[in-house]
């Protein structure tokens, strides 16, 4: 079964190199899928000059989960793994994800020792349990960006700026198994984030509110409906 990687990269030009090389070295075979979201700096030229790397590049910033959904819908391989730009995701971990949806259609990675500061990992921890108390998904990190996923699955998503925190509980109201497997975290050794604690927190309390209303309204069709002619 083919293996696509999708990447979004956000002005990440001292972090492209390492990224790319790690996840060639772990995928040798994989389509690796690079999406640049609209950056300002010397990203999208590295990216470009990276062989054997589809270039997805957005005209602006259109934030994380576009940079996600734009890559997915791209992707030509039978599953499709998603990571961070940064180089905090470790792309060892990619196996131990595949090997895990042998036993689940979707899985999802929990950061172990993360190696960010006190308010951000106090902002995730609050985050994670509000979202499980209000959508019941059982899932403990679901801001962790390494995921995997059949490509088929992907039209069960539904693309809004924040998707990606959400993909475990949009998988699981359309039927779905995900399962959970611990993966590294390492510290960013370029750039910074482009995430700040308040603006995280009031985007994700709107954005959990019309996730719950949007799966409570969505229909799950069967499974005949999407069969192949």
């Amino acid at each position: 079964m083919r293996l696509s990687v999708i990447i979004p990269f956000l002005n990440e030009e001292a972090n492209v190199s390492n990224v790319l090389r790690e996840v060639r070295a772990v995928c040798p075979d994989a389509e690796i899928l690079a999406v640049d979201d609209g950056s300002t700096d010397g990203t999208r030229a590295r990216l470009a000059a990276t062989p054997g790397v589809v270039v997805v590049a957005l005209a602006r910033t259109c934030g994380q989960s576009a940079a996600l959904y734009a890559g997915l819908v791209r992707a030509q391989g039978d599953i499709c793994v998603m990571l961070d730009g940064d180089g905090q995701n470790d792309p060892a971990d990619i196996p131990a994800l595949l090997a895990a949806l042998d036993r689940a259609d979707a899985v999802c990675g929990f950061r172990l020792g993360r190696c960010d500061g006190w308010r951000r990992r106090l902002g995730s921890t609050v985050a994670n349990a509000i979202r499980q108390a209000w959508l019941h998904d059982g899932v403990r990190d679901t801001c962790c960006s390494l995921k995997a996923l059949r490509r088929e699955q992907v039209r069960f998503l539904v693309p809004f700026d924040g998707m990606h925190r959400y993909i475990p509980a949009m998988l699981q109201n359309a039927g779905l198994t995900v399962a959970e497997v611990p993966v590294r975290h390492r510290p960013r050794r370029h750039g910074v984030s482009k995430y700040t604690l308040t603006g995280r927190a009031l985007r994700g309390l709107r954005d959990l509110l019309g996730v719950r209303w949007l799966l409570t309204r969505r229909r799950r069709f069967p499974a005949e409906v999407f069969a192949a002619k």
